[in-house]
């Protein structure tokens, strides 16, 4: 029996390795694609020779091994929040630890807010990227196909996009065998090319990077900027570990991606030795004539399924933050039955591709996007580290002195990278920083402006005890008709501008009332015996709490159900749900800037309509309108 537990156990872990193979390493497994190629760019001015060669290896291998081995394997993936990964939980465990400085965890806030906000750019540049540089492979194949390059590319994510309504299940099969066999090839190609020159496996001695560094310094920190195209895709382990777990990722990694890696870089590094011309495209001239066109193809399947795991982040953490309250509700789809994180949401996905359309016809080739690419990266390792720095000392009760000296060296290594890039700011560095400020206006002005919003409904309400010692039952001229009333509200404090309402204009009162307030955790997920907690204040006031976590989707219907063993049963059909529907005017009041108020104002009627992301019966809902000064 426990042999039989043993295979079971092993052959899971065998599975979820294959996955993450095929979702977590899709981004970073396709930069061979163009990062070497970047670091020895003719703006560089750097001369290929032996010396340069290992050196330029060498700062490669370090980089991967500092920023995913050590800094993300093994010290920040330790900050799990319930299992979950990526900066929404990270930011959650964060605060979690700073509830008593609210300056601080202002500033913390807007660390993880600006990480994610970075992370919609990364969303739009890793797809534009990774399939235009395969799709280029046509161009070393025969120039003849050059002009075609562009709308194939196009084409290609247009496909890409359309299929996202339907979910990737069974797409998601096919992934992790697809990347096996990249990954497969990326080593064989590798090791053909390094049996010229075997030398270049000398790289992994750092004295190598460091001689390079000394010998051309301004030189050198340029090329970081291209270097760190070889470690995008760093976060995505981080934020995969919620689906895969820690030890398919780590397996995944050391035993398949990161060897793969490094032979490639060797073997292109080798080719370049033997023939200083395939600078070009050095990935492609790895092979043989008859080998480019399965390799095109082979390599524009590994960039789809490396911007498919891009998109489907951008929708997670899209969720985490309309949850956490940092964006409105969105329409938000889920296109399986059995998996609760693959998700649709529709404006988001309209809008990334309307953006990398924009974004290919705009730069038109690899080696321009690159140059717009390794900015938001470095940004959100930035974050990452500041944020875990946090944790370690603050959760993990670590000794200042032992975090500072961990994170410390890897913050110093994100930084020099930030610095690097930073110089490509006016050749496309701009574009992230944009799409970055501009997410990060959004979620920050949609958080205030909810706020703002509660506290002037706060202040046009009364007490929740007053009004309901002051009812005394169903007196006042006020009505009682049979039936329940649920209303939704934010605060379990004051009476709902809905139910005040409704006894101004209708003069009723239901023979049972109910107050249902929704609150969204910092965990991912909340256990089936912690979702709702019932309370009786009145012979007919009732008040409801449903818990969620954060990559839960709230379902109303279901929630009410749960209350049964609490002694309080629904009967859907003899149920009424009543919402107030605000009409929000901007202000000079104090609050926000004028523009900001704006903003928030045309984000709320916008947002998608509360009966549908509640899940709440059309038929069953009242709204109940009411006009609010911000």
């Amino acid at each position: 029996m426990q042999a039989t537990e043993h295979h079971g156990h092993k052959s899971s872990t065998a599975a979820l390795t294959l996955g993450a193979l095929g979702v977590v390493f899709g981004d970073i497994g396709t930069s061979p694609l163009y990062a070497l190629k970047e670091c020895f760019h003719a703006a560089h001015g750097i001369a290929i020779t032996p010396e340069n060669v290992l050196g330029i290896l060498s700062l490669i291998f370090w980089s991967i091994t500092l920023v995913v081995s050590l800094k993300y394997i093994a010290f920040i993936m330790r900050a799990d929040n319930n299992g979950e990964g990526g900066i929404m939980a990270l930011l959650a465990l964060t605060l979690r630890s700073e509830h008593k400085h609210p300056r601080r965890r202002a500033l913390l806030v807007a660390t993880g807010l600006f990480g994610a906000a970075l992370f919609f750019g990364d969303g739009i540049i890793t797809p534009a990227i990774s399939v235009l540089s395969a799709v280029e492979g046509l161009k070393v194949a025969t120039p003849v196909l050059g002009p075609y390059v562009l709308p194939i590319t196009i084409t290609v994510l247009i496909s890409l996009f359309v299929i996202q309504r339907h979910g990737t299940g069974s797409m998601g099969k096919l992934f992790g065998p697809v990347m096996f066999l990249w990954f497969a090839t990326l080593a064989v190609l590798g090791l053909i090319n390094i049996g010229h020159h075997p030398d270049v496996l000398r790289a992994i001695n750092p004295v190598w990077a460091v001689q390079f560094i000394a010998e051309h310094q301004f030189i050198a920190f340029v090329t970081l900027g291209a270097v760190v195209l070889t470690i995008t895709g760093g976060e995505a382990l981080y934020a995969d570990m919620g689906h895969f777990g820690r030890k398919p990722i780590r397996l995944a990694w050391f035993y398949m991606v990161f060897p793969a890696l490094l032979l490639n870089y060797c073997g292109q590094g080798a080719l370049l030795l033997s023939d200083p011309t395939a600078v070009e495209n050095p990935f492609y001239r790895l092979v043989p004539e008859w080998g480019l066109y399965p390799l095109v193809i082979l390599a524009t399947l590994a960039a789809v399924i490396a911007s498919q795991a891009v998109i489907s982040g951008v929708f997670s953490i899209t969720r985490q933050a309309v949850q956490l309250g940092y964006l409105p509700r969105f329409d938000i789809q889920h296109t399986s039955t059995r998996e609760i994180g693959q998700i649709y949401v529709p404006a988001v996905n309209w809008a990334l591709l309307a953006a990398i359309i924009l974004l290919v016809l705009t730069f038109k080739s690899s080696s321009n996007l690159a140059s717009a690419y390794g900015i938001a990266v470095t940004m959100t390792m930035i974050c990452d580290t500041i944020l875990a720095m946090v944790v370690a000392r603050k959760l993990w009760n670590w000794n200042p002195f032992v975090a500072t000296l961990i994170g410390a060296p890897f913050l110093i290594v994100d930084l020099a990278f930030f610095g690097s890039t930073s110089l490509k700011v006016l050749q496309g560095g701009w574009f992230p920083l944009l799409i970055g400020l501009i997410v990060f206006t959004i979620m920050s002005t949609w958080k205030r402006g909810r706020e703002l919003l509660f506290e002037r409904l706060a202040n046009e309400t009364m007490p929740l005890g007053l009004f309901v010692n002051s009812i005394g039952g169903a007196g006042a001229g006020v009505q009682t008709v049979p039936g329940t009333a649920v209303f939704m509200t934010g605060s379990h404090k004051y009476v709902p501008h809905a139910m005040l309402h409704n006894m101004k204009h209708n003069k009723i009162l239901h023979e049972r009332n109910v107050l249902l307030t929704l609150v969204t955790r910092d965990i991912p997920f909340v256990d089936e015996s912690e979702r709702v907690t019932v309370s009786e204040i009145s012979h007919n006031f009732f008040l409801i709490t449903g818990y969620y976590g954060f990559k839960e989707q709230p379902d109303v219907p279901a929630l009410l159900a749960e209350c049964g063993p609490q002694k309080l049963e629904f009967d859907m059909m003899d149920t009424s749900f009543f919402l107030s529907r605000e009409r929000i005017i901007a202000t000079p009041a104090p609050g926000m800037a004028m523009w900001r108020e704006k903003l928030f104002v045309g984000m709320s009627r916008n947002a998608a309509a509360a009966t549908d992301f509640f899940q709440i019966p059309t038929n069953r809902v009242v709204e109940l309108g009411t006009q609010i000064e911000l």
